[in-house]
């Protein structure tokens, strides 16, 4: 698209009368909650067709069920699956194309856990595991999706990586998060650099700092998820080390980050939003960190 078609493009949605998504199909991975379900609804509000997945059936089908009962009309389905399965991705795009009208615009690789240990103590399972939950299943989305984002049809076609502040900044515990995290950002300026030129493809990465989901609660909450090898992990940061950040201010746990305060999951798929939204039209290749502040 020439650069004065796409000026007169972001101009004609400057009010956005159907929506900034409308006509577009979005998959959105790990959305049948928090931040990835938030990021569901709100491409829905703005016009998209939206692919809700997760490993949780359950949890997927009711995100779809609530869009479409918001809109009285069929915006969302759900299908839902495994991210560490090879076999999963060839039937999530085709039920997406299916759904989009033989047209996928938008990937959001949203889907993860954290499985944290010290380096000396890591296991070659959880190494692996978490390198494949964040790392090749964004990877072979992305190769499964091709066909519908090198096109040149004009429509715009976006893919944002979900990151984390841990691969940006590293994290103690977390060198397997931390390298698989960091690995979508060069993902990321990869598509952007080998699908931009020819298909106008923008790839971006977002890095989450601290937002509020149950992977920054207190694992004595009792959040887990059972790895595709059976084992149960528990989620979230233990309360001891919460209470040794807060001391005897509630409010000291955020003392490094200037709003004073961990973000929304709404706040974050906030952003998700705007990255894919046709206001960041020439955004493409950046790492884009979400923080309240924090690591600035």
């Amino acid at each position: 698209m020439a650069p004065s078609d796409r000026a007169a493009q972001i101009s004609s949605h400057l009010n956005f009368p159907t929506g900034m998504l409308a006509g577009q199909t979005a998959i959105i991975t790990g959305s049948g909650q928090g931040i990835g379900a938030e990021a569901a609804r709100l491409f829905a509000k703005e016009g998209a067709k939206v692919i809700v997945c997760d490993v949780d059936s359950k949890k997927s089908e009711a995100v779809a069920e609530s869009i479409n009962k918001e809109h009285g009309e069929k915006r969302a389905i759900s299908v839902p699956g495994d991210v560490s399965d090879e076999k999963y991705f060839p039937v999530l795009v085709k039920k997406a194309a299916e759904f989009g009208g033989g047209k996928i615009h938008i990937i959001v690789n949203n889907a993860g856990y954290t499985w944290d240990g010290v380096i000396h103590k890591m296991s070659d399972k959880q190494w692996d595991t978490i390198l494949d939950v964040h790392g090749k299943a964004p990877f072979r989305l992305i190769r499964e999706a091709a066909p519908y984002f090198r096109v040149k049809d004009g429509e715009p076609r976006c893919i944002v990586n979900i990151a984390s502040t841990s691969g940006t900044h590293g994290n103690a515990g977390q060198a397997n998060y931390s390298l698989a995290k960091a690995g979508v950002v060069g993902l990321s300026k990869t598509v952007a650099k080998e699908w931009g030129p020819q298909f106008g493809v923008r790839a971006n990465t977002i890095a989450f700092g601290h937002i509020a989901t149950r992977l920054t609660a207190a694992k004595e909450e009792g959040a887990f998820i059972v790895t595709p090898n059976g084992d149960r992990v528990a989620l979230g940061i233990p309360g001891k080390q919460l209470d040794e950040r807060k001391g005897a201010d509630p409010k000291a746990a955020f003392k490094d980050i200037p709003l004073g305060r961990p973000g929304t999951a709404t706040e974050a798929a906030s952003a998700i939003l705007a990255v894919v939204s046709p206001l960041f039209s020439y955004v493409n290749g950046q790492t884009i960190e979400v923080t309240g502040g924090r690591n600035m």
